[in-house]
């Protein structure tokens, strides 16, 4: 006797605007078995007819506004995608709504809310709610913590990375958002954007014990620290420094590539969303670049998580307390910043190291995924 297929997830989108535009609706559609949206909203009738134009979702899924949606009985689950300082507010609304939440990062303005979405999500014990870090989920960043959990560098001891970039208002690009010009949140593009370049530090490298930031305002377009300088030490005893700068003048082309440097090896990754690589080089000179493309930056394995967490109860790997880590490593350098002094990061409760994802039922990393991947070799010796 043949298995009933479970439904699809019916959810729920608060905000159409760039994120969906851009991130979750290219995902989402390739996602029919798991989803349909049957209702969404925004505060722009425009964003909502725009939204409808180019989905197809019937407009009469519009709502007037989140309590209209929230009320609706063909609603399991929302996706929220609103600017950053009412994230928390929509979120509590919707899980007080009995609905499960996606919802945009990072959790909270500074640490005073990111501890009001922890006491959130354990006063809602019985609902999936998840603050998306699609970094996570990104198979070149999965296959590079696969690698070191193989232990193919060895012992790692020294992180490294640059990321330079200028930041302007582009109109119809997220650095056009006004909301994110004079932003209402600690920390600006260190915390907006910043928080996803600290998953992939905590992914590949562990927890952070101890921060030593310092900070410079070199950018008049955006009301926030543009540049970030941060010294780490890592729980399991590796070093690290992480430069982040967003100057309003063009800088010249940068490699903008994360290095970790184990006792046997040495990881590089470079690239960016269509192309991204991986390159393990060894003690005995030589390198193996593994190539991926078309893997949508973790977005589609992202809604997977969420969808197997609704559906089959599964623990998802984005949980509220990992992006509460991150968020806290950004407000812990900002502080020390302030302080000029190192600063301690407290375990965030439930968190611990970000798990691996895997697709649900599968030992590997990539089954049933879509993307490319393509490996070679090559030799660096003198």
């Amino acid at each position: 006797m043949a298995v009933p297929a479970i439904p699809p997830i019916r959810l729920g989108l608060i905000g159409t605007g760039l994120a969906v535009e851009k991130l979750h609706w290219p995902a989402l559609r390739t996602l029919a078995d798991r989803y349909v949206v049957t209702a969404f909203t925004d505060a722009s009738a425009e964003q909502s007819r725009r939204f409808a134009g180019y989905s197809g979702t019937d407009p009469a899924r519009a709502t007037a506004d989140r309590a209209a949606l929230l009320a609706r009985d063909d609603v399991d689950a929302v996706l929220i995608s609103v600017p950053i300082p009412h994230l928390y507010e929509v979120a509590r609304d919707a899980l007080a709504a009995g609905k499960d939440v996606l919802c945009e990062k990072p959790a909270g303005v500074d640490a005073e809310q990111a501890a009001a979405f922890l006491a959130l999500a354990a006063g809602h014990p019985g609902r999936t709610f998840v603050v998306g870090e699609n970094y996570f989920y990104r198979d070149d960043l999965r296959y590079a913590r696969a690698l070191v959990d193989s232990g193919a560098i060895g012992r790692p001891h020294l992180m490294a990375w640059r990321h330079a970039g200028r930041v302007v208002p582009r109109e119809g690009g997220f650095s056009g958002t006004p909301w994110r010009h004079r932003p209402q949140y600690r920390g600006g593009v260190h915390l907006d954007f910043g928080v996803h370049h600290i998953a992939q530090i905590r992914l590949l490298c562990g927890d952070i014990a101890r921060v030593h930031g310092a900070v410079q305002t070199a950018n008049s377009t955006i009301d926030a620290p543009s540049d970030l300088a941060l010294n780490l030490v890592f729980t399991g005893g590796a070093i690290g420094n992480y430069t982040a700068s967003y100057p309003e003048i063009p800088v010249p082309p940068e490699p903008n590539e994360m290095r970790l440097y184990g006792t046997e090896g040495v990881l590089v990754l470079a690239g960016s969303e269509p192309e991204c690589r991986v390159t393990l080089s060894g003690a005995d000179a030589t390198a193996r670049t593994t190539v991926f493309r078309g893997s949508d930056n973790g977005y589609r394995a992202e809604l997977v998580d969420f969808a197997d967490a609704v559906q089959f109860g599964v623990a998802p790997v984005g949980s509220v307390a990992q992006s509460v880590a991150n968020t806290m490593v950004v407000q812990r350098a900002l502080d020390s910043a302030e302080r000029a002094a190192v600063l301690a990061l407290d375990p965030v409760p439930g968190a611990g190291p970000v798990p691996l994802w895997r697709p649900r039922g599968s030992a590997g990393l990539f089954d049933g995924l879509p993307g490319q991947r393509i490996s070679s070799s090559a030799s660096f010796a003198a």
